[in-house]
């Protein structure tokens, strides 16, 4: 197993030639310490509204997501990405709760684990390192040519789906409108910061030791010299406080940093 400081190394050095920011995320899941700073959620069956559906995927194949259209006729999305658990009742039920708070707006919950959900850590940390960047990305990109053209996309993830949630707004390109990154990897590429069409809400965990203050020091000197927008809300709280089944849940502080993401996408999406 790999030491905290070790791996604490890794996630601020550069990803090697070839590799992408959420793949050195995903390399915490050999330390003991993270993994076991996860409590298995507890059984739990999401009965609200929203449907399964499926669409196609840029790399020939298909993916399955959970989504709640709005009530009117729109082309405004939230994606909404897991943590490293999968796309469990509990993403779901985050789902439904943004798309009862963001009227106007079709949240699309994306599967990057094709159908795989953990109950336990290490089930989660072998999923995590199991996702292939391209698979990744083709499940997104099909998402994006799901909701079409004209959509105005924003984006939501915690952990792992945290750092997949700043990729999703450089593959939207043009449509990306809104970014809210908990506690992930950030892009450490300043070519492709450069790219993005909308600044960035990150949430951080002053006590999180692997996305610690020297990688959120570092991606704010990357946001500036890409010349994007980015803004840190920082909370004295352990990694994965926002998630209520988590040993280090803070119901204060993830109900404050709820309340800024709602602010945030009503303001980048334009809602009323």
């Amino acid at each position: 197993m790999a030491s905290a400081q070790t791996t604490t190394m890794s996630c601020c050095a550069k990803p090697a030639a070839g590799q992408n920011a959420t793949e050195v995320f995903a390399m915490l899941a050999s330390n003991e310490d993270f993994s076991g700073g996860h409590d298995a959620p507890l059984p739990f069956t999401y009965a609200g509204t929203g449907e399964m559906i499926e669409f196609k995927t840029t790399d020939g194949g298909s993916s399955k997501a959970f989504e709640i259209k709005s009530s009117i006729r729109s082309d405004k999305y939230l994606f909404v990405i897991h943590e490293w658990w999968g796309l469990n009742d509990y993403i779901k039920q985050e789902a439904a709760r943004f798309a009862k708070e963001l009227p106007g707006t079709n949240v699309i919950a994306l599967d990057l684990y094709d159908g795989q959900v953990a109950t336990t850590a290490d089930e989660a940390g072998k999923l995590m390192q199991s996702v292939k960047t391209d698979r990744a990305q083709a499940i997104i990109k099909g998402a994006l040519l799901h909701a079409g053209p004209h959509a105005q996309v924003a984006s939501i993830g915690w952990c792992f789906g945290g750092g997949w949630s700043l990729q999703t707004a450089l593959l939207a390109g043009k449509q990306a409108v809104g970014c809210v990154m908990y506690y992930g990897m950030p892009e450490k590429d300043v070519a492709k910061l450069k790219t993005l069409n909308t600044d960035v809400l990150m949430v951080f965990a002053k006590q999180d030791k692997w996305i610690n203050q020297e990688v959120v020091t570092q991606f704010e000197k990357d946001m500036k010299a890409a010349k994007k927008g980015l803004t840190v809300k920082a909370y004295d709280a352990d990694h994965a406080f926002a998630n209520p089944s988590n040993p280090k849940y803070s119901k204060d502080f993830a109900e404050d940093a709820h309340a800024a993401s709602v602010a945030y996408l009503k303001k980048n999406l334009k809602l009323k």
